[in-house]
């Protein structure tokens, strides 16, 4: 029976229902943070590359086996954008086309939800691990795209995403399980469960730093978008370098753009057991054009700019409890040596100490922007990274830290916003990639791994901390 399931002619997900054009898509106003310039266009970016509906048929990567497949499930906004010419470019020109067939191909031989469970967890990390080798120069290229970029990986995941949420088994699934199974394939594919810090006699004089980027964002404004931060995660994971100080081993995760996952804990799973383990933590997300910001000041406040399924949450963020202290404060602080930092000569780009912050000053109704960090009793509206995921991340972090009585180095990173080439700045005419692009993206990434070289060798044994205690 296994045998003739996995034999069974292929179908994709029919384009005329998938195809949704970024000009129906709810327009996003400008992120006070994490954007791109808001005089972009937001119409369709298909307009210069239209594709034939049977074209599309033969490289939809969200692809599904005939008997398998339940194609009346609808897909989610994420999802939805893989059928769009520039995602399948994307994959195909890195090789990475194939991924969601083979993935739905071992999932319609399954018999059992433990197979299932085997096939989810192998082709997860075997994604991350082919876009982390790709990344580092190991293994074939699968095609022309540059080596650094982040973007194969996000749309294959999706791609695997969708053949499992539309995947109908001949056992019994419940709701419950397809989403354990999501989960799963989410953390796979995101090295959430691969993390391997040295310690005890192995690890001992290794300074163990643990890094966090994100999936690209705002994609229904430019689909062709790649988020550096991402890139960051790919380039180090698993790398050590030797410094003079002794050697340095990064571990880096990624993580999705999206509110629910945040408010459902992802980042306090992934990073709780983790971060007693390290040295030395740092999230890393897209900023502001031209420079790199160290965030002095963390709040707690969600600002509601849509996400990448075009969710909105607004509020305080809503962080787990049951670890000391309950409270939930309204900032939190960065542990990161930004003296040394900013001191140091790390690349192109110019560095700076954000203390900025947009508080509701106590006794007051209305938000004001303080350049100079927060005052006693004020309610967070956004810390010197804004209110969007970024700050999030941040946030979570950090208190985490604090509440798990960590004195360990910690903080935020926001990275210049990658731009592409003159010329090639319109969405619906430009190309996937260009020289300027691909030059960005690399200073960007050999610029953040410079950085947190310069903070884990200012936090080596013997060496003063620049940061507050």
């Amino acid at each position: 029976m296994r045998g003739l399931r996995a034999g069974l002619a292929i179908s994709v997900i029919s384009v005329v229902s998938v195809v949704v054009s970024a000009g129906t898509a709810p327009a996003l106003a400008a992120s006070p943070m994490e954007s791109t310039k808001a005089s972009e266009s937001t119409g369709s970016t298909e307009s210069a590359r239209t594709i034939k509906v049977a074209e599309a048929a033969k490289t939809l990567t969200a692809a599904t086996v005939t008997g398998c497949a339940d194609t009346s499930v609808a897909l989610t906004v994420e999802e939805l954008r893989l059928a769009k010419a520039v995602p399948q470019e994307i994959l195909r020109r890195s090789g990475f086309d194939a991924l969601a067939l083979r993935f739905a191909r071992a999932l319609c031989g399954t018999e059992s939800y433990r197979e299932a469970e085997r096939v989810v967890t192998e082709h997860g990390r075997r994604l991350w691990r082919r876009a982390v080798d790709r990344a580092q120069g190991r293994g074939v290229a699968g095609g022309d795209l540059s080596r650094d970029d982040d973007r194969p990986l996000y749309w294959a995941r999706l791609g695997m995403t969708g053949a499992l949420r539309r995947w109908r088994p001949e056992f019994t699934l419940s709701d419950a399980g397809r989403a354990a199974l999501l989960g799963g394939l989410e953390r796979g594919s995101r090295g959430q469960e691969g993390i391997r810090l040295p310690g005890g006699g192995g690890g001992k004089g290794v300074r163990r730093v643990l890094v966090t980027g994100f999936d690209p964002f705002t994609l229904d404004r430019d689909i062709r978008i790649s988020n550096p931060s991402g890139a960051v995660a790919l380039a180090l994971d698993g790398v050590t370098v030797r410094t003079d100080a002794g050697p340095v081993r990064f571990e880096a995760v990624t993580f999705p753009v999206r509110w629910g996952d945040f408010a459902d804990g992802t980042v306090e799973r992934t990073l709780r057991p983790r971060l007693p383990e390290a040295d030395l933590f740092a999230t890393v997300s897209q900023g502001r054009v031209g420079r790199i910001d160290v965030e002095r000041f963390n709040g707690a406040w969600r600002g509601g700019f849509p996400d990448n399924e075009n969710l909105s949450s607004t509020g305080l963020i809503p962080v787990p409890q049951g670890t000391a202290p309950a409270r939930q404060p309204q900032w939190t602080v960065t542990t990161l040596p930004y003296r040394d930092i900013l001191a140091a000569s790390t690349g192109r780009f110019p560095v700076y100490d954000n203390t900025q912050v947009t508080e509701i000053p106590a006794g007051a109704a209305d938000p004001v922007v303080r350049p100079d960090g927060p005052t006693e009793g004020s309610a967070a509206r956004g810390g010197g990274g804004g209110n969007y995921l970024s700050n999030e991340i941040a946030y979570r972090a950090t208190l985490l830290r604090d509440r798990l009585g960590l004195d360990i180095p910690g903080g935020h990173v926001h990275t210049p916003v990658l731009t592409f080439g003159a010329g090639n700045t319109d969405p619906a005419t430009g190309t996937v990639t260009d020289p300027e692009f691909v030059r960005n993206r690399r200073d960007i990434v050999g610029q953040v791994r410079s950085i947190i070289l310069v903070a884990a060798r200012a936090d080596a044994p013997g060496r003063s901390r620049s940061h507050p205690a």
